[in-house]
């Protein structure tokens, strides 16, 4: 029982990554996308400074005043019985010119049957994670923004527990007139405080860097983003695997040269926004994901995996977004998103003068 115990557990920990970059490290669900707008833009945003909450979860240096009082409730669909939700507030402090926020994410893996080796049935368990994020940035000067954040992180799989903090450190130069933003994000420095067994699980570091450009006389920006650039191989290198299609075709060996393209393109994400509207009220978004294109696509089948879109609308006080992603043929993920200020809630409407 223990042994089959210790196989879900590290099956949970593999399935909750966005990417198959070997699965051996702890919390990786930290990786996922927290909203909608970020799932529809290929699973990561980090280049965009606007009021949107959520943003600051990936990147703390985007939180700027524009998010005082803004709230933000979120909802990932995954696949089978997995959930992925979030939820985050913000709030500028005057005095101090400093931007903070808070966020709980959640993600409940659903009800599991235990057996023993024989396959006779244990009863149930279920498997959950969750972090806690508090984060704060400030402008140094008009065109450069630090932030950080911190994360407490609870694990919970059957009977097994783990403990751990992670810091996020990040910063943006912004040309808010040329509408370029640059920034350079460093997640998940951290470590288990506890650990499921006696070992205790890295948590690895993700160097990510981004630039997003907004058009001149078009209402669409688009984003370049590099991730894991810590670490150049990516690949996954499962000697059991067999790559002949069900067709029976065996895909050709690459060059070198064509594998360090690859291995390139492995870090990057490409996404772009359409801002409809005097007020940017409609918003249409596609993204792509190299790396999770060549790791979750069927060899020599044409898929759509790694290609993701969504759509944002705001009705009165009150955002809605939707982003869709494709993980496989078999299926994805579908995730929504509702944000509004809660200040402007308290703000009496103007009076029209009597005479």
């Amino acid at each position: 029982m223990a042994r089959l115990l210790h196989t879900y557990i590290f099956s949970f920990i593999a399935l909750s990554t966005y990417a198959q970059i070997g699965g051996s490290s702890a919390y990786q669900f930290l990786g996922l996308p927290v909203s909608a707008r970020v799932t529809a833009l290929g699973q990561s945003l980090i280049t965009v400074y606007d009021d949107d909450i959520n943003l600051a979860y990936a990147n703390p240096s985007l939180l700027n005043p524009e998010m005082d009082g803004k709230i933000a409730f979120n909802h990932n669909f995954m696949l089978g019985q997995s959930a992925d939700s979030y939820v985050a507030y913000g709030h500028y402090v005057d005095r101090w010119d400093l931007t903070t926020y808070g966020g709980i994410k959640y993600l409940n893996y659903g009800d599991f049957v235990g057996t023993d080796i024989f396959g006779n049935e244990q009863g149930t368990f279920t498997a959950s994670e969750w972090a806690l994020t508090l984060g704060a940035s400030r402008r140094l000067y008009e065109r450069m923004s630090i932030g950080a954040n911190l994360s407490f992180i609870q694990a919970n799989f059957e009977s097994y527990n783990s403990t751990g903090v992670a810091l996020d450190l990040a910063a943006s130069y912004i040309l808010q007139d040329e509408g370029i933003l640059m920034t350079l994000v460093i997640d998940n420095l951290g470590t288990q405080l506890s650990s499921f067994a006696d070992q205790k699980e890295r948590i690895v570091p993700n160097v990510q860097f981004g630039l997003s450009k907004r058009v001149s006389k078009l209402p669409f920006r688009y984003s370049l983003i590099l991730h894991n650039l810590n670490r150049w191989d990516l690949l996954y290198d499962d000697p059991d695997a067999d790559n002949t299609s069900p067709f029976g075709q065996t895909p050709q060996n690459q060059t070198a040269f064509g594998s360090s393209v690859d291995l390139f393109f492995r870090h990057m994400i490409i996404n772009g926004e359409f801002l409809i509207g005097k007020a940017e009220n409609l918003r249409l978004r596609l993204g792509y994901n190299h790396q999770r294109r060549k790791e979750l696509s069927l060899a020599n089948i044409n898929s759509f995996s790694g290609f993701s879109y969504g759509f944002g609308i705001k009705i009165h006080r009150f955002r809605f977004d939707f982003g869709h992603t494709t993980y496989h043929l078999a299926g994805g993920t579908n995730h929504i998103s509702i944000s509004t200020n809660m200040s402007e809630f308290g703000r009496k409407r103007k009076q029209p003068e009597t005479e």
